[in-house]
């Protein structure tokens, strides 16, 4: 069994089908599939299975993002994504999730414009954007602007 076919059948099991439709549908032995989805926990009537994905998922056995099925390392903290691509996606679309550290949170006047702006991360900021710092580098005259 390829690991192709072992995703297919987690993700399958998820979405509720039983042993022989997966069976057909990945071209391999009812009980072969079954096996697999006794040591991976996905026994049991396909309906409760089904009831039991976000159960699954919340114990990080499926990718937060694209629900595929995340294969674990020996060691180290649980991994949430299947893919750095996962990751970075997801986070991009929450956002509001992040914490940030008030002490990290600067607040300076840019040199150009003389706005209050305030930046996350970056003691050495001088600029409340690209936009002031290609004026106050380049002059006002230049490249349009």
């Amino acid at each position: 069994m390829t690991n192709e076919q072992k995703e297919a059948i987690y993700k399958l099991r998820l979405e509720g089908m039983g042993y022989k439709s997966i069976a057909k549908q990945l071209d391999l032995s009812r009980d072969s599939i079954k096996s697999y989805c006794v040591r991976h926990h996905l026994n049991g009537p396909s309906q409760l299975v089904e009831l039991n994905a976000e159960v699954i998922k919340e114990k990080h056995d499926l990718c937060q993002y694209c629900s595929n099925p995340i294969r674990k390392k020996g060691k180290g903290r649980t991994r949430k994504f299947c893919s750095e691509e996962c990751r970075r996606k997801w986070w991009a679309e929450h956002q509001e999730e992040r914490t940030f550290k008030e002490t990290a949170t600067y607040h300076y006047i840019c040199s150009k414009c003389n706005k209050p702006f305030s930046a996350y991360g970056n003691l050495k900021r001088k600029y409340c954007s690209h936009q002031c710092y290609i004026k106050d580098r380049f002059g006002e005259e230049q490249h349009g602007i």
